[in-house]
């Protein structure tokens, strides 16, 4: 596999003419996977993270595993990343959009052609089927994210991808279904109810709670006291047509869980092998993953500036997500699962937030396996469609949608 410069190989990047399949041949390059953990952080560039002392644990992490440092994320803002790192396409979506829950008469974006974007405001996002067309990635984004002149860096300021016309609207998922494997989100707070109409919770109340009902004790409590733990936008499987429907019981709410509780991640972990899915989407709550939230005091609150430097950072909430990490992660090393076959944890972020320029897309990607070496360090360029293309390797599925394109690598140096 070769290895570019960061310029220089995105410039290859961008010129390549490769051509775009949907779906395609299983990938090569990764051994057997029976069972991959996809950990998604947030808001964070790689320099923000990498040499923190307030993650220590991450930082002893990503030298004791296998560290990514040339990996991007695709653009702006994060449902985008979320999108494609579990399908391979934005799928026409520029925005953090509720999804436009059950509207069967809502044309889908692929169908329509048209792009969800933040600026001009769009509606609700229709649930996501069918084939069509996606939105385009430019290199630098001048309207949709930011006012400033200087714009928005997606990927490394330097590519620009074509909306691509024949995109599929499935994820990993459908993939894995159809193979016969097991799949499941793990979403932190999202609380007992479960997915179906859920834009936010705090593991508790939810955009759906009737605070009537509760105001006439205490006329104080309103929907304004929640704090946004949990966020759909985090979900990128709630997006799709089948997964709202559930006409397949694999392909539904019954695949998406909070993190504690029977069926929850830890409830999982601690059974073992049996109630492990082949692939686990885990995304901690908005406290948690270094999001932050505005109303959740100083140990959650956003960070003051986030420019792109470590400076201006919320140290308490660095120090949160370090915990939530070195907490997941060693539930899965204690779990019966990481003691047969392989195994295999992707700790990532969706993006870095606004990385106006001249800062760029780039995140910090650790992968930790049962198997093989520790301790390396790979330039090689990657990105989230490097991501699932190396997954879909492992677990012998379809490439789907960017991750069939040629120029997309496969992280083998990483898992192997």
């Amino acid at each position: 596999m070769k290895s570019f410069p960061i310029a220089a190989g995105l410039f290859a990047a961008a010129l390549s003419t490769s051509a775009f399949a949907v779906e395609g041949p299983s990938p090569k390059g990764i051994p057997q996977l029976d069972h991959v953990f996809v950990i998604m952080m947030e808001n964070h560039g790689y320099g923000q993270i990498i040499g923190n002392p307030n993650a220590p644990w991450i930082n002893q992490y990503a030298n004791s595993a296998n560290l990514a440092t040339n990996y991007f994320a695709i653009a702006h803002p994060s449902l985008t990343n979320y999108l494609e790192t579990v399908g391979g396409s934005n799928f026409g979506v520029h925005t953090d959009n509720y999804p436009d829950w059950h509207d069967a008469g809502c044309t889908p974006n692929l169908a329509s052609g048209l792009v969800s974007t933040d600026n001009p405001p769009s509606a609700l996002i229709c649930p996501i089927s069918g084939t069509g067309t996606e939105a385009a990635t430019p290199a630098v984004d001048y309207s949709n994210e930011t006012t400033d002149p200087a714009g928005i860096n997606n990927i490394d300021g330097l590519l620009s991808l074509p909306a691509e016309t024949n995109v599929s609207g499935k994820t990993i998922a459908d993939q894995l279904v159809a193979k016969r494997h097991t799949w499941k989100t793990y979403q932190e707070s999202i609380g007992p109810q479960g997915a179906d109409r859920v834009n936010v919770s705090d593991g508790v109340y939810t955009n759906l709670t009737d605070f009537t009902a509760i105001t006439a004790a205490d006329s104080a409590i309103t929907s304004k006291g929640i704090v946004f733990q949990y966020a759909v936008k985090h979900n990128p499987f709630a997006y799709f047509q089948n997964i709202q429907e559930g006409t397949n019981p694999k392909l539904s709410y019954a695949q998406i869980a909070d993190f504690e509780g029977p069926g929850g991640l830890f409830g999982d972990l601690a059974v073992g092998i049996g109630a492990v899915p082949n692939y686990a989407f885990i995304a901690p709550n908005q406290c948690n993953d270094q999001h932050g939230r505005g109303n959740a005091g100083p140990f959650c609150n956003y960070d003051p500036n986030n420019d792109g430097t470590q400076t201006g950072l919320n140290p308490a909430l660095i120090a949160r997500g370090d915990v939530e990490v070195e907490k997941i992660v060693n539930a899965i090393h204690a779990s019966p699962v990481w003691k047969s076959g392989h195994t295999a944890i992707v700790t990532v972020w969706d993006e870095d937030d606004y990385s106006v320029s001249p800062t760029v897309n780039k995140v910090l990607a650790i992968v930790d396996t049962n198997y093989g070496a520790h301790g390396k360090t790979s330039s090689t360029y990657y990105n989230h469609y490097s991501l699932l293309k190396s997954i879909e390797s492992g677990l012998k599925l379809p490439c789907l949608n960017h991750a069939c394109d040629a120029d997309v690598a496969v992280m083998s140096d990483l898992f192997n």
